[in-house]
């Protein structure tokens, strides 16, 4: 790509103990571009995903966001990043509108922070043009989050992680424990970050959501970088040998077919 880098990996180390989760990993990502990360458990993910929310330093190596180095002490949003975990990290109790804004309601006067008054009209008009942006329809943004459908709750965080987002967002595992009907309507919503000049890390354990929305793969094995290809059906076979390490395993057999 010509554009310079949105997000750079440079030979990012980070240990625990003798144990290397991460051992000098390096990758890029684009803005308007969907990369993929795969890999097993344990294969590293989890441990790159902290790194960039800033919940661990690495030892050694540079993460970059729009070429300047990742302030570890800032939170992401404030750096233009967007995480959306596999948990969701929504609260069942408060309404839609809360959720999008939790931890940036807009507030009046300003000076007083914390003590200022929520501005909850603008709050939720503010809500309802994000997810209409975002073609995330939902009738009422003041039902509280917990009375919702997994499919629901799921387009809520992608789009609570996607909506401050200037330069990065990283969606773990966006689909897990949907069904067919509600993982297409996230799909859908992911299919459009790259319309918005984002990066994207996408990181997933099926196949065929992967082919279907990202660009490239970059494949880690205990905690290294054992390849990168693009997001093709073609290259399935090639993207499912790099995950398990060897074409010839049953379990490479069996998970080319399944995955």
């Amino acid at each position: 790509m010509s554009s310079p880098p949105m997000l750079q990996i440079e030979s990012v180390t980070k240990r625990f103990g003798n144990h290397a989760a991460l051992d000098r990993l390096s990758f890029e990502v684009h803005e308007g571009e969907i990369v993929a990360l795969l890999g097993d458990n344990g294969a590293g993910k989890s441990t790159l995903v902290k790194c960039i929310a800033g919940v661990y330093r690495p030892d050694s190596g540079c993460i970059r966001v729009n070429s300047r180095p990742l302030q570890h002490d800032k939170p992401p949003s404030a750096q233009g990043i967007g995480i959306v975990y596999q948990d969701l990290a929504l609260f069942d109790n408060l309404s839609v509108g809360e959720n999008l804004f939790a931890g940036s309601e807009p507030r009046w006067p300003r000076f007083l922070g914390p003590f200022a008054v929520i501005k909850r009209r603008s709050m939720f008009e503010e809500a309802r043009a994000t997810l209409d942006r975002l073609e995330v329809r939902l009738p009422n943004l003041k039902t509280p989050v917990g009375l919702l459908s997994g499919g629901q709750r799921q387009a809520i965080a992608v789009s609570k992680g996607i909506a401050f987002a200037k330069r990065v967002v990283v969606l773990d595992e966006p689909t897990a424990a949907l069904g067919l009907r509600e993982r297409r309507n996230v799909l859908d919503l992911v299919r459009q970050l790259p319309s918005t000049d984002i990066a994207v890390i996408l990181i997933s354990h099926n196949l065929e959501e992967v082919v279907s929305v990202a660009n490239r793969a970059v494949v880690l094995r205990q905690g290294k970088k054992v390849g990168e290809v693009d997001a093709t059906l073609e290259n399935r076979e090639k993207i499912v040998s790099l995950i398990v390490g060897a074409e010839s395993t049953p379990e490479f057999s069996r998970r080319a077919k399944g995955l």
